[in-house]
């Protein structure tokens, strides 16, 4: 109701950050011209420090939410770290007392709100990282992840993603990341990437190789002029997604 009453046909196009959100918009009448434009990493700030030794396992960052992901926090995350005695940090604000007591118990440092610019600095100091979506996005939003997976493979560290939809093949699942879709093959994955240098540095590389072709503010800049020149022609009666205009 809030969108429909933003009477979005007035404007020449609408950007949405995923095709099925470019899809929803456009069967709702809200906008003519929908466009896909995902989210991306800033290459100058995310990108990996071969200066830093990694001094710990496994490093998240995110916030508790309003318990968006309590549960998938505590399959893909806490169970995991416990079940293997991972050393390691969470980054994030709204914790519950509750969620700072299981995190205490697996031996991981809670250590709050961290600024993005001291993000790339917290990979490198940490062997591996996870992806876990909240549940909205896994579940009426498939295709999208959170901006945090783009950075953390920019970054050039090896990740592990819980379950979301990768429908628009934005990255190689299996050589940019490994997904897991239960909590034991999470264990199992970050057992792997941990005792395995040479799956832990392929998927850094391929990571970092995706998004540095595709993924950059660089590109979403490219695609955006794109945009703008699509929405120039007035006259025009179809728009083709951000992604087929840039290219």
């Amino acid at each position: 109701q809030a969108i429909a009453a933003l009477q979005l046909d007035h404007y020449d196009g609408v950007l949405v950050f995923g095709e099925v959100l470019r899809e929803s918009y456009l069967r709702a009448g809200w906008g003519k011209r929908v466009f896909t434009w995902h989210e991306a990493a800033d290459d100058r700030l995310f990108k990996p420090c071969p200066e830093i030794d990694p001094v710990s396992d496994l490093v998240w960052i995110g916030n508790w939410g309003d318990d968006e992901r309590s549960a998938e926090i505590a399959e893909f995350l806490i169970q995991p770290v416990s079940a293997l005695r991972l050393s390691g940090t969470v980054h994030g604000v709204r914790y519950p007392p509750d969620a700072l007591t299981a995190l205490a118990d697996t031996g991981l440092r809670y250590e709050g709100w961290i600024a993005n610019a001291d993000v790339p600095k917290a990979f490198a100091r940490h062997r591996v990282t996870m992806h876990i979506p909240r549940r909205p996005y896994r579940e009426s939003l498939p295709g999208i992840p959170t901006i945090r997976m783009f950075e953390a493979l920019a970054c050039g560290i090896p990740l592990v993603s819980a379950p979301w939809s990768d429908v628009e093949g934005l990255f190689r699942a299996g050589t940019d990341f490994l997904f897991a879709r239960n909590g034991a093959e999470m264990r199992g994955h970050l057992r792997d990437v941990l005792n395995d240098s040479q799956l832990a540095e392929a998927l850094a590389a391929s990571g970092l190789e995706t998004i540095l072709a595709r993924h950059t503010c660089r590109h979403r800049a490219d695609e955006l002029f794109a945009i703008l020149a699509a929405c120039g022609n007035r006259d025009a009666t179809e728009i083709k997604p951000a992604t087929e205009a840039a290219a």
